[in-house]
Formats: structure tokens, sequence, C-alpha cells
């Protein structure tokens, strides 16, 4: 079969031939470009991925690594509760997802080198490259997100929107710069995400900058886009990088404006009062909803950050029960839930894998500021539901304290590197960057195969 027409059967039009030609420089084939559900020997489980961020460290002693029978200074104030996957204790304030546990993989043997920098930590824990404390904003020349990986490994029909993220560009402190982990890193600006950083729960949400005026045609959009894709053919060398990016975001957003099922994922207010109630009426809960809709319509990957920066929510290190019992932890319970039931009743969590991650746990003993936890990266958890994860189980251990793995230590490295393989892309691929360095999509670790359903 003729390339052209292997384009035409696939459906790809001028932007995915213009994805494919960005694509090349990656090394990568047409040929790879066109598997079905993933690269050339790896099957995808997932069609596609919602990352639920916990974007300051929630504390997994609280959580879904209880230690009812430790002493009090580290057990806390929280009783456990069972849950519907037999010998696995919750937290007492977290109920409804209690009853979804036979659903989901518990990691409670989770580790990285950060203990200090909330922003190298979301870092490895988003990218699974651990460069210790090398905090500061998002560069350039960080690795790219699992979006945009995602975006040009198995690229989205043109009208969809490859990857979002929500509801906050997340900053490292109030005042900071947002954090990495997120971005298109070196893959170019072109690979950064749709941001959605608005609030869905708002009675006036929209997305204006996505919907398409009526006094203007469709027609004139893709003629205004043609006219910049012949001039970028026209220029060489350095200037035409930044034209390149523009064209892509320009050809992005020209899609999604003529897109009725993309502007429909948008209409949050069409769904029953019922169901965003079962979210919960905030901007976390909306936001998580609002990420099934995406999905629904066709975005590979969604990610929902926690935070409008890195001290606001789960970083307790003042007051850490109060602020889980009265907020977090009913938030992210009916979110979390809801989420789970939602795609599981809809025939969509097979194919949809929910990775609720954060950028490390808390200490297991209480500090005296306020009864409030501080950083630990020795050990914490995170869950994993649908998209071919092993369904109803718990893998690794932290030993009786909740300080340190006791048993199948694990990465972030490893968890990305599943995640990928999940999606159908081969973790171990090297891409090269528009100066011709080689990167490894994850340079250590590997894919933990007992995870796998």
């Amino acid at each position: 079969m003729r390339e052209d027409e292997a384009l035409h059967r696939k459906g790809l039009t001028r932007r995915g031939l213009l994805r494919i030609g960005a694509a090349g420089a990656m090394g990568l084939s047409l040929s790879e470009l066109l598997a079905a559900g993933g690269e050339a020997g790896i099957q995808a489980r997932a069609d596609s991925l919602i990352i639920i961020f916990l974007n300051g460290g929630p504390s997994h002693l609280d959580m879904w690594d209880m230690k009812p029978n430790g002493p009090t200074d580290i057990r806390g104030e929280f009783k456990s509760i069972a849950s519907s996957l037999t010998g696995v204790q919750l937290s007492e304030h977290l109920p409804k997802l209690a009853r979804q546990m036979h659903l989901c993989t518990l990691v409670r043997s989770m580790h990285h080198s950060v203990n200090n920098s909330h922003a190298a930590a979301v870092y490895v824990s988003m990218t699974g490259h651990d460069r210790g404390e090398q905090g500061g904003g998002f560069q350039p020349t960080d690795n790219p997100s699992p979006g945009a990986l995602a975006a040009l490994l198995r690229p989205t029909p043109p009208e969809v929107a490859p990857h979002v993220t929500m509801p906050y560009k997340t900053l490292e402190g109030a005042t900071g710069p947002p954090q990495p982990g997120f971005f298109g890193g070196w893959l170019g600006r072109g690979y950064d995400p749709l941001w959605i950083l608005k609030d869905p729960n708002a009675v006036e949400f929209s997305v204006p900058e996505f919907t398409l005026q009526q006094d203007v045609p469709a027609t004139r959009l893709a003629n205004r886009s043609q006219l910049l894709s012949d001039l970028n053919v026209h220029l060489r060398g350095e200037s035409a990088g930044p034209l390149r990016a523009m064209h892509r975001f320009q050809q992005q957003a020209t899609d999604i404006l003529t897109s009725k099922n993309t502007q429909a994922a948008f209409r949050i207010e069409k769904e029953s009062e019922a169901m965003r109630d079962a979210y919960g009426r905030n901007i976390y809960g909306q936001s998580v909803l609002l990420a099934r809709r995406l999905i629904e319509a066709g975005t590979r990957v969604v990610t929902v950050s926690w935070a409008p920066d890195a001290n606001a929510t789960w970083d307790t290190h003042s007051g850490n029960f109060a602020k889980l019992k009265d907020t977090l932890l009913p938030q992210f319970d009916a979110a979390s839930s809801a989420l789970l039931s939602d795609l599981h009743e809809r025939g969509m969590l097979d194919r949809t894998l929910v990775a609720v991650l954060g950028d490390f746990g808390r200490t297991p003993k209480i500090n005296g500021n306020n009864a409030g936890r501080d950083h630990w990266n020795y050990c914490y958890s995170l869950m994993l539901a649908g998209g071919g994860v092993r369904p109803g189980f718990v893998y690794g251990a932290s030993d009786k304290q909740g300080a340190f793995p006791a048993d199948r230590p694990t990465a972030p490295a490893d968890i990305m590197a599943t995640i990928y393989h999940q999606l159908g892309i081969d973790h171990r691929r090297i891409l090269y960057d528009r100066f011709g360095r080689p990167h490894r999509i994850i340079p250590t670790g590997g894919v933990i195969r007992d995870l796998l359903a």
C-alpha cells in the first residue's frame, strides 16, 4: 500500500502530515506512527490516561497505608475502615473510595531521592527522571510530560486536544515559577498541554478561547492557518523553530474550534445534577468530571493538578489532620470514587488508565506544628486503576512505621515505564531533540509486570 493511501485510511489530514514531519526528526518512521494501538511489539491496553496529581505530597499514613497498631505519634487521629478489597483498610475519611478498591491497585513502596524541593519531586514523579534536589521552574530542556510523549507517539485525530492539564498551572510556591513535569520540554512548546485554567464548578464556566465566534466562519480560520503554514515552508534555520511551534498551536486551536465533539466536551453543564454532585461541587471534583468528558471525546491524556501552588493543598506541614478531614479527603473521596464508578458503568475503565500520583508522602512522626507532617520521600503510596492494570491488588509494603519500603521498593521510573507500556509506548525508546541529542524516554527502571492484569 502506498503511504498516501495509508494516510487516507487512517484519516490523517494535513495536520497529521505536519505531526509526522516533526516525528521524523525524533527518529520515528511513518509505519511506526501508523501502527494500530501502539508501537511495534507492544499491544496497548489503554487508549487514554487520567492523572490526578495530588500536588504538595499527600499523607500515605492517613489515606491508604494506615498503621492502626502503631504508636499514637505515628498512626495519628484517623481510624481505619475496611474496603471492598479483603484485608485492605483505608482512612475513615475515604468511605466512598473504600467501596471501589476492588477495581484498584495500591503501590505502597514508592520512593525517590527528593525530600525538599516540590518542583524536583513533581518532576521525577511525572517524568520518571530523578535529578535529585534540582528545583526551580520548568525549562525547555526538561524531559517531556506523559501527555507530550503520548501526543507524539500516539497522536489523536486532528480535531481532538491531545492532552489537557487543569485547573491550575501549579506554581512552586505562591509567587514561584510554574512547576516542571507538565510541559513538552525538549519536544518543543508545540507539545505543551492545552491548559484549562478556569473553574469548571463556576456557573459561568466556559472556554471562550476555544469557542468559535458566530461571525468567524471555519473557512476563514483555515485560510489563516494555511498562510502561516506556507510562510513556514519558506523559512529555514533558527527563525523557523518558533514559527513551527506557533503553527502547531494555531492548527490545534483551529481544529478544536471547528470540532463539535470537542466543543461539546467543554459543556459540563450538560451533565445531570446528580452526576455533578457525585464528583463534588468544587474546582477539583468538577475538573475530574471534565477529564472524563474530554477522554470520552477522544483526548489521550488529561492531568488534574490538585493545587494552585505547591504549598496550598496537600503540603500539610501544619494542621495535617484538620485539613485532611475538613477539605482534602472529602473532596478527593468524592472525585476519585465517582470517576471510577462512572468509567466502569460507561464501559470505559478497561481502556482508561487512572493514575493517582503525588510528589512524595509525609513523615511517620507527627510534628509539633499544630499536628502536621513534613515531607517524606523515603516511602509513600500511589493508586492505579483501569487500563489493563491488575484490579484488587496491593504491590509492595512499608515497614511498621510507614517509613521505608519493606517489600519491593518502587521508583517513579518503574511506574512511568508501566504507564507507557499500557499506552503502547516503549519506555526504552530513544528520541532525539532538535540538536540531535539522544534521550531515552525512561532512563532507569522498567515495567512492573506484577501490576498488569
